[in-house]
């Protein structure tokens, strides 16, 4: 059975939250953005979902990219009161009084859970801005955020992303069907969106070379399902179903670097998929090759 989602639910998650935008405070700033030509947003149509490219901030190299399993511990501070109502690194109006974070390479926007250590105070923020480039800080939070969480100054915080919310904000934004993300860590209680079926297969790739890389593109907890999409993805290579626990796993498998590279990217650019990576059945990032 497919999720059903209340609209008043997608509305509170794509238009709940706003950010930092650039300004002259060394602590914000674009992932580059700005080259792809934000168009003005409108109160009804949210800012895209989008990854972002690699970007340097005095001489730091900073990599967006999907980070499913993303649990980090380190220190959280407060977004500045004068950048209430400037423009955010995604084209919205920052509110102070919205639930809302800083990230240096997360998506844009990113649901997570940002638990303050010092007092076990947990609030859920919507991630859509670049930031804090500063090193001693993980995340920077709205004043209503922090407050919430009792953060006066700076705190040390747990930031956890939320896969099955933020596929569901992308899902919104993007407008294209989403799946669980590709990870072992998904809760079981969530449940698989099967795929939109086009009516032309996508081109496969070349062929590759086999290799130690895997490229998992969904999990079920239905064999029909997962044996379903299986037939699509034999389009982009040796596609198999794998069992694990309670779950069927496509995955395209005896890739080489540079394959998985492909296939990653035909997955993202064609079916609007978020596939994950492993390398000898270990996961890593899919960004890293």
């Amino acid at each position: 059975m497919k999720k059903l989602v209340s609209l008043a639910v997608l509305t509170a998650l794509v238009a709940g939250c706003a950010d930092l935008s650039q300004t002259g405070s060394s602590d914000y700033g674009s992932d580059g953005i700005g080259e792809e030509t934000l168009t003005t947003e409108t109160k009804t149509t949210p800012p895209r979902y989008y990854v972002g490219n690699a970007y340097k901030v005095e001489d730091t190299q900073y990599i967006p990219a999907e980070d499913w399993t993303y649990n980090q511990v380190g220190m959280a501070g407060i977004i500045p009161t004068e950048l209430n109502g400037t423009k955010t690194s995604n084209g919205e109006t920052y509110n102070m009084n919205q639930m809302l974070g800083t990230s240096k390479t997360l998506p844009l926007p990113t649901i997570a859970k940002v638990t303050n250590l010092e007092n076990g105070e947990s609030v859920v923020v919507r991630i859509n801005n670049r930031g804090p480039f500063v090193n001693t800080r993980i995340i920077d939070l709205s004043a209503a955020a922090a407050e919430k969480i009792g953060i006066t100054n700076q705190s040390k915080v747990q930031v956890q992303i939320m896969p099955e919310q933020t596929m569901l904000v992308k899902t919104a934004t993007v407008g294209k069907t989403a799946m669980v993300p590709a990870t072992e860590t998904v809760a079981k209680q969530q449940v698989v969106a099967e795929p939109v079926q086009t009516s032309e297969p996508a081109p496969a790739p070349a062929p590759v070379a086999s290799g130690d890389y895997s490229v998992q593109v969904a999990a079920f907890y239905a064999e029909d399902s997962a044996n379903t999409l299986l037939q699509k993805m034999r389009n982009y290579g040796d596609a198999i179903v794998v069992k694990e626990g309670d779950m069927y796993k496509v995955r395209i498998v005896n890739l080489d670097a540079a394959g998985a590279r492909r296939v990653i990217d035909a997955l993202r650019n064609g079916e609007g998929m978020a596939p994950g990576l492993l390398k000898n059945g270990r996961w890593i990032n899919a960004d890293s090759i």
